[in-house]
């Protein structure tokens, strides 16, 4: 059996850390979680799965303390969670599966070894896991041997980059983020934030085309893109939803960046 490590970073997760780990409870052969200074029992939860935990500070850039986490790991494959994650059952058993192939199941079409495998992610959204609205499968470039897989830790949009050839796996990561409207909007918050940094750090210039570009172009085409090209009305209000708020995404950060400005 190859010895697989989970890597998760954390913050004040108490609520969701516990489903996530009894998702990969019994047959991860190491748990990693870098916590970056919870003040809630997000720690003491970790140790009580026997994680190997490691405190840290909160970067705005949540991929850094992943990487940390990557890092830290020992395991032959490694799996990097978020804690509003479960692994179902099926994807549990695929990734065994895959894991414990001999090397030679594990070559791609041009002869090279498979170092990593995108994982088809599944999003719950106010009540509902979305199917459309480009959001189903939102794959995810999360199982890769150790020392193949990392992520570059310069963009909230980011997917891991993987040295050598990567695969597809079939059965869903279940993604738990936003059961209600509350953890939604919080989340939205943080990530226009984040948004807003990006802006800077391209030193965007605040003008007339600019202004018209992030308050109006690009929220109209995201909407358009997903609620009518990818069908996303089909998941009834969720679905106009999620297309209008991430939509909207383009404006708030923009107005942010704005304020910063001044």
């Amino acid at each position: 059996m190859k010895r697989l490590s989970v890597a998760l970073a954390t913050f004040n997760e108490a609520e969701n850390l516990p489903a996530c780990l009894d998702s990969i409870k019994g047959w991860a052969a190491e748990i990693v979680i870098v916590d970056g200074g919870s003040s809630d029992q997000t720690r003491q939860i970790a140790q009580q799965y026997g994680a190997k935990v490691i405190k840290t500070t909160n970067p705005p850039l949540f991929h850094i303390n992943k990487q940390k986490a990557i890092d830290a790991c020992t395991g032959e494959w490694i799996l990097q969670l978020d804690a509003d994650e479960r692994v179902s059952l099926a994807l549990k058993k695929e990734i065994l599966k895959t894991i414990n192939q001999p090397s030679i199941s594990h070559q791609s079409a041009t002869n090279q070894p498979i170092n990593g495998f995108w994982l088809p992610r599944k999003n719950f959204f106010l009540g509902r896991f979305l199917t459309k609205g480009g959001q189903y499968p939102d794959y995810t470039l999360r199982l890769y041997r150790r020392g193949k897989g990392r992520l570059p830790c310069q963009s909230v949009h980011e997917q891991a980059v993987v040295d050598g050839q990567t695969g597809y796996l079939k059965n869903d990561l279940l993604h738990m983020a936003d059961p209600n409207f509350r953890r939604y909007l919080k989340r939205f918050g943080r990530y226009t934030d984040l948004l807003a940094g990006e802006l800077s750090q391209q030193k965007l210039k605040i003008n007339l085309i600019n202004s018209v570009k992030y308050l109006f172009g690009k929220p109209l085409v995201w909407f358009a893109s997903t609620y009518v090209g990818h069908k996303g009305f089909v998941d009834g209000w969720a679905g106009f939803v999620f297309s209008f708020f991430s939509a909207l995404r383009f404006a708030v950060s923009y107005v942010k960046y704005w304020q910063h400005q001044k």
